[in-house]
């Protein structure tokens, strides 16, 4: 687990003994987690499910003023079982919603459409939370009627949804923790990488 607790320039060891750079203890409490310091907001969000990416980006765009596109909306086919979209049908989508707005947050757990978009975010959030956190949050998260018809349909895949939380640690697939990391270490701009709720509150 990332140890942020200590307040002072701000490299973390990993379990493997490689480093993490990460947003200093202050800057986090500084007001949803000091995320939107650039003067036009172009924001990258990912993490596991449950990490809070939706609910966070939620708070950033009332704060700020921002437009939210969940990836969840254009990432699949409208059949059963789910099919994801051709990469390039869901990256013509983002970029028409980059053209339209200057100001943004694009959040998702699909590290190959976030790189797609990276180089347009001038910042991004890494919702690297444990995985017992982000079981938690899903447990109690609202109903999300752009994703389910009903409440009840969501609830009958609460199952489902903890144990693909469960994966995220070892997977090797576009949605795991090893993809969001990449994306995370090979940002250069301004970034944040948070690993607890009470971090971006």
């Amino acid at each position: 687990m990332i140890d942020v607790s200590n307040p002072h320039p701000e490299v973390v060891k990993k379990a493997d003994n490689e480093s993490l750079q990460v947003t200093p203890t202050a800057h986090l409490n500084s007001g949803l987690g000091g995320i939107g310091s650039c003067p036009v907001q172009q924001i990258l969000i990912f993490g596991n499910s449950g990490s809070g990416k939706s609910t966070l980006a939620k708070k950033l765009c009332a704060a700020h003023k921002l437009n939210h596109l969940d990836l969840d909306t254009l990432a699949w086919e409208e059949a059963s079982p789910p099919v994801r979209k051709a990469i390039h049908v869901s990256q013509q989508q983002i970029d028409e919603f980059i053209s339209g707005n200057s100001g943004w947050i694009i959040e998702g757990c699909y590290s190959d459409l976030l790189e797609l978009v990276i180089d347009d975010a001038n910042e991004i959030v890494f919702l690297n939370l444990p995985v017992e956190a982000c079981i938690e949050n899903a447990k109690k998260r609202p109903w999300e009627p752009h994703k389910y018809s009903s409440k009840e349909e969501q609830g009958s895949n609460l199952d489902m949804l903890i144990d693909w939380i469960s994966q995220y640690p070892e997977r090797d697939d576009t949605f795991s923790a090893a993809a969001h990391r990449q994306l995370y270490e090979g940002f250069s701009g301004t970034k944040h990488m948070f690993t607890s709720n009470a971090q971006t509150t």
